[in-house]
């Protein structure tokens, strides 16, 4: 049995890792939520509609992402995220970020802590 609060675990870091997900996919070509829903999960991530929308919302409000549907589509129509410039920049930025990260918790096992352990 795993001790792992999986809810507080997706809220408070898998979140983060999801919004990376979505903005690395929405730089190589426009995204939609139904293939962006199969991709997370294709990684291990059960993201639901009611979860990844909100997210792709707030990546738009950011000015991340921007939202184009057919206007002939009705309340239901298709909508493809791109990534803006200002989502490149923060791309970018994360990519180096999650690098430094990496070497430190991932790659560079063979180091002795500065912190005292090993």
């Amino acid at each position: 049995m795993s001790t792992i609060d999986t809810k507080a675990l997706q809220r408070e870091i898998l979140l983060g890792f999801w919004k990376i997900h979505i903005l690395h996919h929405a730089a190589q070509s426009p995204v939609v939520g139904q293939w962006m829903i199969q991709e997370l999960r294709h990684h291990g991530y059960d993201v639901s509609p009611g979860t990844l929308y909100p997210i792709l919302s707030r990546l738009e409000a950011h000015g991340w992402l921007v939202c184009k549907k057919d206007p002939e589509g009705g309340p239901r129509a298709r909508k493809e995220y791109s990534l803006t410039e200002a989502g490149r920049d923060t791309l970018a930025f994360l990519k180096i970020q999650i690098e430094e990260l990496y070497q430190e918790v991932v790659a560079d096992q063979t180091q002795a802590s500065p912190h005292g352990g090993a």
